[in-house]
């Protein structure tokens, strides 16, 4: 099974005609106040009437009052529900609208903390691993992988400082089957906007993703 690669935190419609292009599986609209990527919910549905048919639009959401999610995502047109704040079981089963999964983010400082949200989160179709941090959203930095294990009761989606030079070694040490990439192709520059991000380290990001499949194929 090819590893599928989501792009989160994607604002601009270049952005996104670029990752539909490439085949990226999923975008991530992330609807945080606190984040420098924030997006209103007419932008959001906006950029998703841009996205093909085999692409998902995933909503980021940290803690958000009651009612929020399921106006936002009728309204946007969300596939996926992302929970990145302090939410419990039962305010993810509440709030994520009827007939969409819901990812549970799970900040990792140590493998217990997997462990754990495996049995908390049952109903979560995917964890989404990022590294802890003081703050909600994607960290940008990378957690210890050795952390996860090989066997796991349920899908994980790799996030937390990949970019296009770690990504390879992510999958293979990992084999996830999906990676989440925000920072690591942002635009550089001396003041880099966080807002945009780099058609180049996207091409790259997802050639690594294909040659480090190519060499799990190799290798059986």
């Amino acid at each position: 099974m090819r590893t599928r690669i989501k792009f989160c935190g994607v604002v601009r419609p270049d952005d996104i005609r670029t990752a539909a292009a490439l085949g990226v599986d999923a975008v991530g609209f992330v609807f945080y106040p606190g984040s420098p990527r924030v997006l209103g919910v007419a932008q959001a549905a906006g950029l998703r009437r841009l996205l093909p048919s085999w692409m998902a639009a995933v909503g980021l959401f940290v803690n958000a009052p009651e009612g929020t999610i399921r106006r936002v995502a009728g309204a946007a047109g969300l596939d996926v529900i992302q929970f990145h704040g302090d939410e419990d079981r039962r305010a993810c089963e509440h709030e994520c609208p009827a007939g969409l999964a819901y990812w549970r983010a799970v900040r990792m400082r140590a493998r217990d903390d997997l462990i754990e949200s495996f049995g908390r989160y049952p109903s979560a179709e995917a964890l989404l691993l990022d590294s802890h941090g003081p703050g909600y959203g994607g960290s940008g930095r990378r957690f210890d992988w050795s952390e996860v294990p090989r066997e796991r009761p349920m899908p994980i989606v790799l996030s937390g400082g990949l970019a296009p030079e770690n990504v390879a070694a992510a999958i293979a040490q990992l084999h996830p089957p999906m990676v989440d990439v925000s920072t690591g192709i942002q635009a550089g520059g001396s003041r880099p906007d966080p807002r945009a991000k780099s058609r180049e380290r996207m091409e790259r990001f997802v050639a690594e993703v294909l040659r480090a499949d190519s060499a799990r194929q190799d290798s059986r």
